[in-house]
């Protein structure tokens, strides 16, 4: 945890510094949880022979910071991880979004790690967005891009659609590999003015065969409904 708030510190350092904005602090948040039938991260399987994963989470916002908490637990319930984030988001420009911050990732019987990650993203059609995440601890020099695009439709003013995809690169020990590639759906409904139920189903496949060889699949899909309370 000390790592954590040191990085905390540096997160606000640099959003400091990139932004060059003054912070308008105005607190937001939501909760949520949902059941999925596998849990997909980066390409890889953490499932286990789980027949199905709980995964729930709430982001708390006061301006341009979100500090988040997020775990995956398996059918008997069992929370097997759980991730703490500190984010800055901000507008570099009309067409630029940026973001940086820190996750701490807490595996039970594994080393504890903390990534930094920066990403930006293009105000423009279908939203192209580019991220680096570095370990500095654990598995210090890991490196992890990715480079995705996505679009929403309303369906109405109760519902909307999205579809995504992304491509990775994994820089590791060892390993240095165009990684996987995901393709996303989803399904939004407002059921009413806080609360809204979401369904949706993520495929993910190794880009080369050193990849496959690594993620020990040829590919992977996951599906799953949730449930989301905003305050």
């Amino acid at each position: 945890m000390k790592k954590f708030f040191v990085s905390a510190l540096v997160v606000m350092v640099a959003a400091m510094t990139l932004s060059g904005s003054a912070f308008a602090f105005e607190g937001s948040g939501d909760a949520y949880v949902g059941v999925y039938s596998k849990y997909l991260w980066r390409g890889l399987d953490l499932s286990m022979d789980d027949d199905y994963v709980v995964q729930g989470g709430s982001d708390v916002s006061f301006g341009a910071f979100t500090v988040s908490w997020w775990a995956n637990a398996n059918e008997d319930l069992d929370v097997n991880e759980v991730d703490l984030v500190l984010d800055y988001s901000f507008d570099a420009s009309e067409m630029v979004s940026m973001s940086v911050g820190n996750i701490l990732y807490v595996v039970p019987g594994a080393d504890d790690t903390n990534e930094l990650y920066l990403t930006a993203s293009l105000n423009t059609i279908l939203e192209p967005s580019f991220s680096i995440y570095y370990d500095y601890d654990s598995f210090a020099g890991d490196m992890y891009y990715t480079a995705s695009v996505g679009h929403s439709i309303e369906l109405s003013e109760m519902a909307s659609v999205s579809a995504g995809a992304l491509i990775s690169y994994y820089d590791a020990d060892g390993y240095s590999e165009l990684h996987n590639g995901d393709i996303s759906v989803g399904l939004d409904v407002a059921l009413s003015d806080n609360l809204s139920l979401s369904a949706s189903g993520l495929y993910t496949m190794p880009i080369t065969d050193d990849a496959e060889d690594f993620l020990g699949h040829d590919g992977e899909g996951t599906v799953g409904v949730s449930i989301a309370l905003a305050f």
